[in-house]
């Protein structure tokens, strides 16, 4: 893992998808995430998290951010660059933001958004996107102090909305 940023002695770093403890960390931090009932409140399966970190190392385009307090992975972000053709630039999509319970108010998301748009900028992105559920309110109070919002063309049209159909 290379460090990108330090933030109140919070060590924001992209991983390396090759070696074995970042592997481990995002395997951990997205567990804990998963069983959070904003992350559906169920572990992930066994056979994800074996499958995880090598799948993600062959997504072309994906970066994971690790966050870390005294050596220890605290939170994440997974990324994948996407891109707009309104703009005809790259972009980000922050697939997954998470922070371990006990870490929480204590700047980490924070560091991981600014170092979020940091390697956006560096890879020329026009934006970065993400989902959040409507009923995290936490999370969507955090994401409006940084500047994001609602993404909206026309007023009169509304504003976006994630769908999903499921393949089984």
């Amino acid at each position: 893992m290379t460090q990108d940023a330090v933030l109140n002695d919070i060590v924001i770093a992209q991983a390396d998808l090759s070696d074995a403890a970042d592997g481990a960390a995002i395997v951990h931090l997205l567990d804990v995430y998963a069983r959070d009932p904003m992350g559906g409140g169920v572990p992930l399966p066994a056979d994800v998290k074996e499958r995880l970190v090598p799948a993600l190392a062959q997504v072309p385009g994906a970066f994971v951010l690790l966050a870390r307090l005294d050596g220890e992975p605290v939170g994440l972000a997974n990324c994948f660059m996407g891109f707009s053709t309104f703009a005809a630039r790259p972009l980000v999509n922050i697939h997954d933001v998470a922070v371990v319970p006990q870490q929480r108010g204590k700047g980490v998301a924070r560091a991981l958004f600014a170092a979020i748009e940091h390697e956006g900028r560096k890879r020329g992105a026009c934006k970065v996107t993400l989902e959040v559920l409507s009923g995290n309110h936490r999370a969507k109070a955090l994401y409006a102090k940084l500047g994001y919002g609602d993404y909206q063309l026309d007023s009169e049209s509304g504003h976006a909305l994630f769908w999903q159909k499921r393949f089984t």
